[in-house]
């Protein structure tokens, strides 16, 4: 049992990941809760698959014209310089202290997504009444509410 849910969180982690959404976001969630890994264990793995799931899927975003060189060069600059710096401090931070970080960091991208969805959706429905005002103004009167 405990290899089919290693094998829905490898499918799982690799289908966000091949999305551009960073895999270990399902991942290392799944090996610390349901299976016990420490903390710098489940990172460590999860870079281990990260690598040949990033390769494969960058290929597919190559292929498909989606990567912006130009602008990818200062992020994979920052990235790898950045990288060593958290790497450094992961090693050398508590499991627990690394975990509750890990937390937070997910918690505030999750309330960081669902607040730039729910702005759009107020932002669509505002431009939504100005163009109804206008039409009134104007002596038009369609129905848009209806698509």
């Amino acid at each position: 049992m405990k290899y089919i849910w290693v094998l829905i969180a490898s499918i799982s982690s690799g289908v966000v990941a091949g999305m551009g959404m960073g895999g270990g976001t399902v991942l290392i969630p799944v090996l610390t809760i349901f299976f016990g890994t420490q903390q710098q264990i489940a990172q460590g793995i999860n870079l281990f698959a990260f690598l040949p799931t990033a390769f494969v899927s960058l290929l597919i975003h190559i292929k498909n014209k989606l990567v912006d060189f130009k602008k990818g060069l200062a992020v994979v600059l920052s990235g790898v310089v950045f990288s060593v710096i958290g790497s450094l401090l992961a090693t050398k931070l508590n499991n627990h202290i690394l975990r509750v970080l890990f937390g937070v960091f997910l918690l505030l991208i999750g309330v960081f997504q669902i607040s730039t969805m729910v702005y759009q959706k107020y932002k669509q429905k505002k431009e939504k009444i100005q163009l109804q005002s206008y039409h009134i103004v104007i002596g038009t009167h369609h129905d848009l509410t209806k698509k």
